[in-house]
């Protein structure tokens, strides 16, 4: 999750998921199911090493499935999440989770927690004051782990290549102003709309694919047009801009995860910020997904 000047397509983007109960997936590509399992090996490794009956802090928490798989392996931990965004999907029972709440400025007293730990979530923000406020939270014998971003990974590859179809669907064809145009004529102007739609969306299936972003507003318009004719054209209207609108909120997701992954890679900055709050590195290690490219890093301070 980024930090306030950047938080709103994430808010949104977790409302969504408190709304519908889906949760997300957030940057990660749906088909990569096996991401996940270097994820959780690199958590659960991590946790074996606490105390028995810890207060573990997760930062940027999201849908708190970081905190879901540590209550799995361990039902004695402490859970609390905090996020940014001011609306989240329902946390696990036995989890604390609170929205609305920076890295850079923690509602907790000083020694509350003994791990703190942050996936995808720390780099989003200001390092320099969020060490210093994980630093004040801390207990002296605390631990961290985070576990960021690589701008040479491959989920920043692939956001990047589903925002050059967003732009080009948005801005270059902008596929629902003109839709949105052509339905000024009223009903008449419903055909004009879809296929016009179905133009762009074929296009877009031989530009970028025909699951990419390019193909998928254009189609999203044309069903519209075609499933709501009874409704009337103001609710065809109202539909397209909703659909327009997620699509610029995943635009500014992907703006927000590059800008990240700037972040996470500057690491000296990161480390020295641990270390003016007398916060060592232990440990940097890759995380891998099932083909062996690294998708992430894994650091552990103490």
């Amino acid at each position: 999750m980024p930090s306030a000047r950047e938080h709103d397509p994430w808010g949104d983007f977790w409302a969504r998921g408190a709304r519908d109960g889906s949760g997300g997936a957030g940057c990660l590509p749906q088909a990569w199911a096996g991401i996940e399992n270097g994820q959780k090996s690199a958590w659960y490794g991590f946790i074996d090493g606490l105390p028995r009956g810890a207060r573990v802090l997760d930062l940027a928490t999201g849908d708190a499935r970081v905190l879901r798989w540590m209550q799995i392996k361990r039902a004695d931990l402490h859970l609390t999440g905090v996020d940014l965004a001011p609306r989240l999907p329902a946390a696990p029972p036995g989890v604390t989770v609170s929205g609305g709440v920076p890295m850079e400025n923690l509602p907790f007293d000083a020694d509350s927690f003994d791990a703190a730990v942050s996936q995808f979530g720390f780099e989003y923000g200001d390092p320099i004051k969020s060490a210093s406020e994980i630093a004040r939270v801390l207990s002296s014998a605390g631990q961290i782990a985070l576990m960021v971003h690589r701008g040479d990974g491959p989920i920043l590859e692939h956001n990047q290549v589903r925002q050059r179809a967003l732009v080009w669907a948005l801005r270059e064809k902008a596929i629902a102003r003109k839709a949105r145009a052509a339905l000024k004529d009223g009903a008449a102007g419903i055909d004009r709309a879809m296929k016009l739609a179905a133009k762009t969306a074929a296009r877009g299936a031989e530009k970028f694919g025909p699951q990419s972003p390019a193909w998928e507003i254009p189609e999203a318009i044309r069903r519209s047009c075609q499933m709501g004719r009874q409704a009337g054209v103001g609710s065809i209207i109202e539909t397209i801009t909703a659909i327009e609108a997620q699509a610029r909120n995943e635009h500014g997701r992907i703006r927000s995860l590059t800008s990240a992954c700037r972040t996470a890679d500057a690491r000296e900055a990161i480390i020295d910020a641990f270390a003016a709050n007398g916060i060592a590195l232990k440990e940097t290690r890759e995380v891998r997904e099932p083909l062996g490219r690294a998708f992430a890093d894994f650091i552990t301070f103490a």
